[in-house]
């Protein structure tokens, strides 16, 4: 029972976030209004991608130094699930650009227009089909030592990736997404305190849900190549 306590936690959080979101006062802000509740799943979502991001990476140097195919199968399902939930995290924001950034006159044109050329949803989608290319880099080799190697490199450069596409370029670049001096969820003039007891919740919530899903399925992996895994 005392192993599982991280579960429980994760549970309630994401209880609390999900009441707490709705009941929650949000500020009276131009344009964004009520809209201002995404921000509990749809940065709730990246947080949890680039907790689920790092574990990988994590995992695939462990494996170089050890050569151990369990790390390999660990890197490559913490990968999957951060990937999940990099698409739903780009899902939420792409459905908040939509009302946001609509024209009245010609709201489905001009939120699809905006979508399309916002550099931070560029470079979101840009790190996302690089993960895609991990995983059918890995699908498209059948030696399994050979495809752990090369997949741990490839992953290693994949989570470099994130950074340039998502943190650095975007913000050099004419955006509509509020933040290019930084992350305004994270900071205290753009966010409210009732939203801030809130929001680090879900930030939790959600990057544990993340790894209890990868967690699971790494059981699973491991239960059928047990007799491929070095002792």
């Amino acid at each position: 029972m005392y192993k599982s306590w991280w579960k429980i936690l994760c549970v309630l959080l994401l209880i609390y976030a999900l009441v707490a979101g709705l009941l929650v006062k949000v500020p009276n802000l131009p344009i964004l209004g009520e809209t201002s509740r995404n921000l509990f799943y749809h940065v709730g979502m990246w947080m949890a991608m680039m907790v689920l991001f790092i574990c990988s990476v994590v995992h695939s140097v462990r494996y170089l130094r050890t050569m151990n195919l369990k790390y390999d199968i660990a890197a490559k399902n913490y990968a999957t699930v951060g990937l999940f939930f990099g698409l739903l995290g780009y899902a939420t924001g792409s459905i908040w650009a939509s009302y946001t950034w609509a024209d009245p006159n010609n709201p489905a044109f001009q939120s699809f227009s905006a979508v399309a050329r916002e550099p931070k949803l560029i470079g979101t989608a840009v790190a996302l089909l690089i993960y895609f290319a991990y995983l059918i880099l890995r699908d498209s080799m059948s030696d399994l030592d050979k495809r752990a190697r090369v997949s741990a490199v490839y992953n290693i450069f994949a989570f470099a990736m994130l950074f340039p596409t998502i943190f650095i370029v975007p913000r050099l670049l004419p955006s509509l997404h509020p933040g290019q001096e930084g992350n305004p969820a994270l900071n205290f003039k753009d966010v409210s305190s009732e939203m801030r007891m809130v929001e680090y919740p879900a930030f939790i919530g959600w990057a544990l849900l993340g790894v209890w899903i990868a967690t699971l399925k790494i059981r699973i992996n491991l239960l059928k190549e047990k007799s491929l895994l070095k002792k």
